[in-house]
């Protein structure tokens, strides 16, 4: 982890009201098992990765610190959106984050983000139906999605194996890293069909 640039980014989030009050360090160990699910699967850091909802900046700014990897930030609010542009302008920044405003539901069949992430990451993006139908588009075939779950709930529940069918992905179960990640594999290509049109997916949940 960067000495200086990353706690920087991340208490200036959390003052302007970005983040959560509490402290920073147990965000950063939560942000940090996302980085686990995936190393757990996978012996070298994604080449590509996308945070969903990127908010303000977390799991994304950690990830970016740990690994250094073309990074997308992706989220519709312009104000967090132009706040994380400010900091990875900041000395000691890495160099390979992008920060894209835009609904997840178009920017999926954009050319040059559809089918381009070996790694999607979603943490307090929206309910399982919706972030997995705004997520998988952006995914490679074999391709994860990674997404911070509640602790109570099993994964059974929430994750409907015939509605991730409908979007080639697999659920792989509930993994723990001090808290709960959901760990899906997208198994074969969507169908042209997935993501509909922007606010649908939260008004007809597919499961």
């Amino acid at each position: 982890m960067n000495s200086d640039w990353l706690p920087r980014a991340l208490e200036e989030s959390r003052a302007r009201g970005f983040l959560g009050p509490q402290p920073i360090e147990p965000q950063i160990l939560h942000a940090q098992g996302f980085a686990l699910c995936w190393e757990a699967l996978r012996p070298t850091p994604p080449s590509d990765l996308l945070d969903l909802g990127s908010g303000g900046g977390l799991p994304g700014l950690v990830l970016l610190d740990r690994w250094r990897c073309h990074e997308v930030f992706l989220d519709s609010m312009g104000k967090r959106s132009n706040f994380l542009k400010e900091v990875l302008a900041w000395p000691g920044a890495p160099e390979t984050g992008k920060v894209i405003i835009a609904r997840a539901e178009e920017a999926a069949r954009w050319p040059e983000l559809e089918g381009k992430f070996d790694l999607v990451t979603a943490r307090s993006f929206g309910p399982p139906a919706v972030t997995a139908e705004c997520a998988v588009r952006f995914l490679k075939v074999g391709g994860v999605l990674i997404v911070s779950e509640p602790p109570s709930e099993r994964s059974a529940e929430r994750w409907s194996e015939k509605g991730l069918g409908l979007l080639g992905l697999v659920a792989q179960g509930r993994s723990r890293y001090g808290t709960a990640y959901e760990v899906l594999v997208k198994e074969k290509s969507t169908s042209r069909d997935y993501p509909r049109p922007s606010g649908t997916p939260k008004k007809k949940p597919l499961f």
